[in-house]
């Protein structure tokens, strides 16, 4: 429904419904009651017929000589009106009596007439008429009586009934509409007032909310959903500048060496050895930053959901110990070591490649951040349900205000340590992403004494064949 190219309002088609609605359930209602009215007109009419029929047959009589008369009281009451009248026939078809307006109406057929009482319509001279007839008994003989009333009243009563109808009709529904008009836009003002607060939101001030006069009802639940919006998108859009001051940091600071060292090459003439050093120096630049945009191409291809898995069953202990000994000279240098408990028989459902990533990060985070000569413990374990996977070392732990943001991108505790080590903060969140993606999920917690715990939760293998086997079991037996 459009008016000029534009949609109406819903106020409008609201308006537009009701009153639709509301003129159809009229008319059923009107017509019902005109049928009703017309029913109960006519049973009154017949129950008049009725009277009159007893008071005609009260009048007959038998004279003398053998024949059925009516008295002369009957004769004078019936011949003035025009809109009754009786008739008398003998059971041989001769006339007894004709009053009133029985004179126009036809002759009752005595082939027709028969012993039982009966009710007709007929027209006669352009009128409508209603009938009685039945037979009755004087003086031994049997005699057909009719008597009869014109439909006019009847008919002048209903068009005034449905002239009531026509007219009031049409008033009520045009009132209706009105108040329904008005109802709705009394009702529907809350939702102006919160597209009016809404569009004062802006990205810039995605930390103010709409107002919520009433909670309990529809608009107020529409108002706390637009506000639950409201709230996620500050936190993405927090989130997202975050990240991109972080990533114009780490990607500015390699251009930044790299201009810096072909600037200082540049200033005066040196020797091919030191130009060598200083295109090395340059290139470590270019392979660090090379490193950090094939990083954040990765997880946005993750977040995109375009990097397709090959989940299958593995081998969770060997392939934690697979990291722990291909890391294990970057723990030499540091004179740490690594702690592993890995048993075989623990399998999980997850991608190889994708979860020894996760491995590799989580336990080069922990060689990172430990102290020199310090222990790193791998254990791998399982519950009925689960396969987990624990790292924990013996660093500084994690404060608790930063246990929320410790897996966000570009998220650093210490900020010189972590540059001057080379690390992007990136490592924990690919880690994250790999985990979820695989359907787990990782958590840090401080260590008892000291350090980090970092545990990542998987779904067994064992207990997923034997989930599917135990239905399959249950669908051959008949069980839903």
């Amino acid at each position: 429904m459009t008016r000029g190219g534009r949609p109406q309002s819903i106020r409008v088609r609201l308006t537009g419904w009701y009153t639709a609605v509301l003129f159809l359930m009229l008319v059923v209602y009107a017509a019902a009651t005109f049928v009703a009215v017309r029913h109960e007109f006519l049973e009154q009419l017949d129950e008049q017929l009725h009277d009159d029929f007893e008071e005609a047959e009260g009048f007959l009589t038998a004279a003398p000589d053998g024949r059925v008369v009516l008295s002369g009281d009957h004769h004078h009451d019936r011949d003035g009106d025009e809109y009754r009248g009786a008739d008398a026939w003998s059971a041989t078809g001769e006339p007894i009596y004709r009053s009133g307006a029985s004179s126009t109406l036809p002759a009752i057929s005595m082939a027709s007439a028969g012993s039982a009482a009966r009710y007709d319509s007929i027209v006669a001279n352009g009128h409508q008429w209603r009938t009685f007839t039945g037979t009755a008994l004087v003086g031994g003989r049997a005699v057909v009586l009719r008597v009869a009333r014109s439909e006019e009243r009847l008919r002048e009563q209903l068009a005034e009934v449905l002239s009531v109808l026509a007219l009031g009709l049409p008033l009520v529904v045009v009132l209706a509409g009105l108040g329904g008009y008005a109802l709705a836009r009394r009702a529907l003002a809350p939702i102006d007032h919160l597209a009016a607060d809404a569009r004062r939101i802006t990205a810039d001030r995605l930390h103010e909310r709409l107002a919520v006069p009433n909670q309990h009802d529809e608009i107020g639940r529409l108002a706390g959903v637009i506000n639950d919006t409201f709230a996620r998108l500050e936190s993405s859009f927090d989130q997202l500048r975050r990240f991109t001051a972080d990533a114009s940091h780490e990607l500015r600071t390699p251009l930044a060496v790299i201009r810096g060292m072909g600037e200082v090459a540049l200033g005066e003439t040196r020797t091919p050895p030191q130009y060598k050093e200083v295109i090395g120096g340059m290139l470590e630049e270019v392979d660090r930053l090379s490193s950090l945009v094939d990083t954040l191409l990765r997880l946005s291809y993750g977040d995109a959901g375009t990097v397709r898995l090959s989940r299958e069953p593995i081998d969770l202990g060997q392939l934690a110990r697979d990291v722990a000994s291909s890391l294990g000279i970057l723990a030499e240098e540091r004179r740490q070591r690594l702690d592993v408990n890995a048993p075989d028989g623990v399998r999980a459902t997850a991608d190889r490649l994708v979860l020894r990533e996760a491995l590799t990060n989580v336990i080069d985070n922990a060689i990172k951040h430990s102290p020199p000569g310090s222990r790193i413990y791998v254990r791998v374990e399982s519950t009925r349900s689960d396969a987990i996977v624990t790292v924990a070392d013996q660093g500084p732990g994690i404060p608790v205000q930063h246990r929320d943001r410790i897996f966000d991108r570009f998220f650093r505790i210490d900020e010189a340590r972590s540059r001057d080590s080379g690390g992007a903060g990136l490592g924990l969140a690919i880690a994250k992403w790999a985990v979820e993606a695989n359907g787990g999920h990782i958590r840090v917690d401080n260590g008892t004494e000291s350090g980090s715990v970092f545990r990542i939760v998987l779904p067994r293998a064992e207990a997923s064949i034997t989930n599917r086997h135990e239905i399959d079991t249950q669908h051959r037996r008949g069980h839903p």
